[in-house]
């Protein structure tokens, strides 16, 4: 009886998930991909479009096609966290186009949710979205389709190569790494824990790794 009190009191403390559920704080690594299957994982798709679609599994590996608009999210909550997401645009005709990684999805599930978006798209990797109603201090007066621009260039690969985009979340603070390279930080936002995800918005995407680690 105890632990379910103090499972509920985090789901509260720790953001605005609609549905009270175990929200996991990470102390080990977490592997979110198998490598064999989306058992772990849940679907929203534009218009409930089929994601079958959209999404399969081969040899080991994550395809999107980027069509419909939608995403991908794991079915467990997680605060306080270091995630980490290997993936590569596909194709380079006529352009590689858009993509991102969502950390602290709320429900409910809609395209799009209210969460914290890390930019995919082309030659944008890095800018920090607030969506649906998420804020933070230095997003707060601006318009919701605004994004917090990354701080300096560009680190993505050539269209085909792998990226490694790396994620702290760390309270309501989260943080940004793209192969390595620091691309940006927002600081107080309103959500602080979630669901975890991946977008389908027009990019033919693989993705290869997804895993948690704890917070150092």
């Amino acid at each position: 009886m105890k632990i379910a009190i103090i499972l509920l009191c985090l789901a509260f403390a720790f953001g605005g998930i609609a549905t009270a559920q175990e929200i996991i704080i990470p102390t080990t690594h977490i592997e979110l991909f198998n490598g064999r299957d989306f058992s772990a994982w849940t679907f929203c798709m534009k218009d409930n479009a089929d994601p079958k679609q959209t999404w399969n599994i081969t040899n080991g590996v994550i395809r999107c096609t980027g069509k419909p608009v939608g995403y991908l999210r794991t079915k467990q909550a997680y605060s306080n966290y270091v995630v980490t997401v290997v993936w590569r645009f596909v194709k380079v005709a006529p352009k590689a186009d858009n993509t991102g990684v969502l950390v602290h999805i709320q429900s409910p599930d809609k395209v799009w949710p209210e969460c914290v978006q890390v930019q995919g798209k082309y030659e944008h990797q890095g800018d920090l979205f607030l969506m649906a109603g998420a804020e933070s201090r230095e997003h707060r007066g601006i318009d919701v389709n605004t994004p917090l621009p990354m701080h300096g260039p560009s680190a993505e690969k050539t269209v085909g190569e792998w990226n490694t985009c790396k994620v702290v979340c760390s309270g309501d603070d989260v943080k940004t790494w793209n192969n390595g390279r620091f691309m940006n930080e927002t600081t107080r936002c309103t959500i602080s824990s979630g669901f975890i995800g991946i977008q389908s918005e027009g990019g033919d995407i693989e993705i290869r790794r997804m895993y948690l680690e704890p917070l150092k």
